[in-house]
């Protein structure tokens, strides 16, 4: 790449960035209806959601192949779409999850887009933002809070086992140390000791419900249907059980609205909820995506890590709680992640290799095949690097011709939403055709096994699935609470088709692991996990945050 190419902080700092009423205006929405955060940062109203527009609007969902651990730029992608969109005369808007500051500090250093296609203020985004995550942060932390009072309480007490208790404490950070604590040591005045740990805020349950919720009564109503434990003669304890969600609700008053931001290109952007896709659903808030397809005619929205992750769960869970339909789905890949899964090296990702391109094909091979099983055909989109020749491009053109998949190449990380009017055209092709008819997978009244079986056999390409005795023994009281209609969502590595992070490519003749299950009684949905999966991730050797400083005139530097 040109050495001149300046980073992403550089060019987010010299944008010429309007004020958010400007861009409220541009898709009618009146001041009444924004709480303002500052110039350029704004919460919306949900009475702005409209059901009848909502109907009439199409929804785009973004994916990708399973990416290097660079990702494939999926957020790049969906904002660039968006100014392409744009450009070609479409209303459209991108609706994306918040950054986690844990992933931000630890490995991505920043999670607003790339290059040209940026959603700003970048800096505000990247860090605390309006506080959502720190909102259910404390939700979650009170509930463990009044839990642990409960357990020392002498004349309200509900009996509860603490060798039970599920519930964990949760922090926006990398921090493994904390993961499994022991609480209440220091004689009796300060709790009753036990084991417990911190999750990442993004991992809590709390988020997954945020994400779920329709409305402030339907997310009070979730968080009383949280699941803490059971009683000493083995009744359940639900967190409406200490009347808890009422005070958890109150301060998720501000966090259930979503947050109005804008592209580099001055197109309005929705950022709400930021669930892991590997541990979690994946996906920002039913409410935000239905805001913007109250907004626009076109709301592009993401859904993490590949679409053996974020999309399967997208078009299985989410859809199935909040009745909507995706009507095209972008499918984004780089030359770079096929040499990967062709058997590239990390230091050959950037060499020209038509050999692994052509092994690593496989693997978005894959991924079309389960777009389709869904009743979508996807559009690709080459996410354009500059490694890539065009003997590899006109490859992957053909072999996804081949397929009958449309695939184009995006420049919107250097040139924007110019860069991306040709997908843009393609994307509505699909959009407008009619000949995409969503379904999902698996009825949600099937056994636990069978929707598993289903996705581990149709999705991942695997032949059996297998459980631990301690999988079973879980499964049974998964059935006795009555969750077992509940969906899946499954907590896997994002790097291999499988359940082992080393299998690049498309794996086969595999069986998925299912090592234990937890469940999300409030959110909805029972968690397979397979492997050693962890809700709490640790820094890496050379953490971004190394690099990250700010002068005495308050300028950032080093995020991205």
């Amino acid at each position: 790449m040109n050495k001149a190419f300046p980073t992403d902080l550089e060019i987010a700092q010299q944008a010429q960035i309007r004020h958010i009423k400007e861009i409220a205006a541009s898709v009618s929405i009146m001041p009444d209806d924004l709480h303002y955060y500052g110039k350029y940062k704004a919460k919306l109203s949900l009475r702005l959601i409209d059901e009848e527009r909502i109907r009439k609007s199409k929804l785009i969902l973004v994916s990708s192949i399973n990416p290097t651990p660079a990702g494939e730029g999926k957020t790049t992608m969906s904002i660039g779409l968006t100014e392409g969109l744009n450009k070609i005369g479409k209303k459209a808007v991108v609706v994306l999850r918040e950054p986690s500051l844990g992933p931000v500090f630890g490995i991505k250093g920043g999670a607003a887009g790339g290059g040209y296609s940026q959603v700003i203020p970048m800096e505000d985004i990247n860090l605390h933002f309006t506080g959502d995550f720190s909102a259910v942060e404390k939700s979650n932390n009170l509930l463990a809070a009044l839990i642990d009072n409960n357990l020392q309480s002498k004349s309200k007490t509900l009996n509860l086992d603490p060798r039970t208790i599920v519930w964990k404490r949760v922090m926006d950070m990398n921090d493994r140390s904390l993961r499994n604590i022991i609480i209440g040591i220091g004689g009796k005045a300060n709790g009753i000791p036990r084991e417990d740990g911190f999750n990442i805020t993004a991992a809590s349950e709390v988020m997954a419900i945020l994400c779920r919720a329709k409305d402030l009564e339907d997310l009070k109503r979730l968080l009383g249907n949280i699941f803490i434990g059971f009683t000493f003669d083995r009744k359940p304890v639900y967190a409406r059980d200490l009347k808890a969600e009422g005070a958890m609700a109150l301060l998720l008053k501000d966090a259930i609205q979503p947050n109005l931001v804008q592209t580099l290109e001055g197109n309005p952007a929705i950022l709400h909820g930021g669930p892991f896709a590997n541990i979690a659903q994946g996906t920002n808030t039913i409410i935000a995506t239905r805001m913007g397809l109250s907004l626009a005619d076109y709301a592009v929205t993401e859904a993490g890590f590949g679409a053996d992750l974020g999309a399967e769960k997208f078009m299985n869970i989410k859809c199935g709680y909040s009745g909507l339909k995706p009507h095209a789905i972008m499918l984004v890949a780089t030359i770079r992640a096929l040499r990967h899964h062709g058997g590239a090296k990390k230091e050959e990702y950037n060499t020209p290799d038509l050999a692994r391109v052509s092994k690593g094909f496989e693997n978005l091979e894959k991924h079309i095949e389960n777009c389709k099983k869904f009743g979508i055909t996807p559009v690709v989109a080459i996410n354009s690097y500059f490694s890539d020749s065009q003997e590899e491009i006109s490859f992957v053109i053909q072999r996804c011709a081949q397929m009958e998949v449309r695939a184009v190449v995006c420049e919107s990380f250097a040139k924007g939403g110019e860069g991306a009017k040709e997908l843009a055209n393609a994307i509505v092709d699909s959009a407008e055709s009619g000949k995409n008819n969503f379904k999902p997978l698996y009825d949600w009244n099937l056994s636990v096994e069978e929707k598993i079986r289903t996705i581990a056999t149709e999705i991942y390409g695997a032949d059996a699935v297998e459980y631990s005795s301690k999988a079973r023994a879980q499964l049974k009281t998964i059935h006795e609470l009555g969750y077992d209609k509940f969906p899946v969502c499954m907590a896997k590595t994002q790097k291999s088709l499988s359940d082992n992070e080393h299998k690049t490519g498309r794996p086969r003749n595999f069986t998925i692991n299912v090592r234990e299950f937890e469940f999300a009684a409030g959110a909805g949905f029972v968690i397979p996990i397979l492997g050693e999966m962890m809700r709490m991730p640790g820094l890496p050797a050379e953490p971004a945050s190394e690099q990250m400083d700010i002068d005495a005139a308050g300028r950032i530097s080093g995020l991205s």
